[in-house]
C-alpha cells in the first residue's frame, strides 16, 4: 500500500514474540458492535435507502473509538483506572460468556497454530480482566496465550508502555524483539512508547491514513494475513 506518512520498515528477523490487542484484532468487535447498532437503526432503511442503518452504524462504532480510548488514557492520567476496571469486571461477571458476545476474526485459529511454534505469543489488551478471559475460553484459544495482560494488569494500559514491558518480561524477551499487532492508533503509540515493533490490521475500528500517520511500521488488511507476512521470510527465529 502506498502511503504519504513513511513510517520505518518492519524488522521481520528481529521479531521473536507477538503481542495481540484483542478488539478489532482477534476479536470481530466492531462487526458485532454494528450489527447491534444497526439492528437499532433499522428504520432508517425505510426512510431513507437500503443499507442506510449500516452506514450510520458503522460510523457511530467508528466515532466512538478514538474518545473511548483517550477516557481510557485520562482515567490511568488520574488513577481512576483501578475503580473504572472494577466496575466492567462486576458487570461482566454477572452476563454469560454466550459464544456470540465474543466472535472472532475468521482464520484467527489457523493462524495461531501456524505461528504458535515459531513465536512467543501474548495478549496486550486494554479489555477488562472478566471479558478477555471469557473471550479466550469461549474461542478456545487460551492455550496458545501463556501470558494475558489486561487493563488491571499493569497501573497504566495502553497508549502507555507498561504493559507491553510487562508482556516482553513474562515472555523473557527484550521489548525490542516484540512486535505488537493491533488495529488502532493506541497500540501503534504504546509499540512505539514501549519500544516495540508495531504491525497494524485493517479487520478492527483504525483507518489506513490514521495507523499511517501514527507511525505503524506494517499494514496488512487482515489478522489471519499475518502468518503469510511473517513465515515469507527466510530467517525465522527458533525458539527451541
Amino acid at each position: 500500500m502506498s502511503s504519504i506518512f513513511p513510517s520505518p520498515t518492519l524488522d521481520r528477523a528481529r521479531v521473536r514474540a507477538l503481542l495481540f490487542d484483542v478488539d478489532g484484532t482477534l476479536s470481530d468487535s466492531d462487526d458485532h458492535m454494528v450489527s447491534q447498532f444497526q439492528r437499532r437503526l433499522k428504520f432508517l432503511d425505510r426512510i431513507f435507502k437500503p443499507g442506510s442503518a449500516h452506514q450510520l452504524a458503522r460510523w457511530l462504532v467508528y466515532a466512538a473509538e478514538t474518545p473511548g480510548n483517550w477516557l481510557l488514557e485520562i482515567a490511568d492520567r488520574l488513577n481512576l483506572d483501578p475503580l473504572l476496571a472494577t466496575i466492567l469486571d462486576r458487570k461482566a461477571a454477572k452476563a454469560d460468556p454466550i459464544p456470540a458476545n465474543f466472535p472472532l476474526i475468521p482464520g484467527v485459529v489457523p493462524m495461531l497454530e501456524s505461528l504458535s511454534g515459531r513465536y512467543l505469543l501474548a495478549v496486550v489488551s486494554a479489555r477488562n480482566e472478566v471479558t478477555t478471559q471469557h473471550f479466550l475460553r469461549v474461542n478456545q484459544i487460551e492455550s496458545y496465550f501463556p501470558v494475558v495482560v489486561t487493563s488491571q494488569t499493569c497501573p497504566r494500559t495502553k497508549p502507555f508502555a507498561d504493559p507491553l514491558h510487562y508482556a516482553a518480561e513474562q515472555l523473557g524477551v527484550p521489548i525490542e524483539q516484540c512486535l505488537m499487532i493491533g488495529d488502532t492508533v493506541t497500540d501503534v503509540r504504546a509499540a512505539k512508547a514501549a519500544g516495540a515493533q508495531s504491525l497494524s490490521v485493517l479487520c478492527g475500528f483504525g483507518l489506513e491514513k490514521e495507523l499511517r500517520r501514527a507511525g505503524t511500521q506494517e499494514i496488512l488488511a487482515l489478522t489471519s494475513d499475518l502468518a503469510t507476512y511473517l513465515t515469507s521470510q527466510s530467517s525465522i527465529p527458533d525458539l527451541t
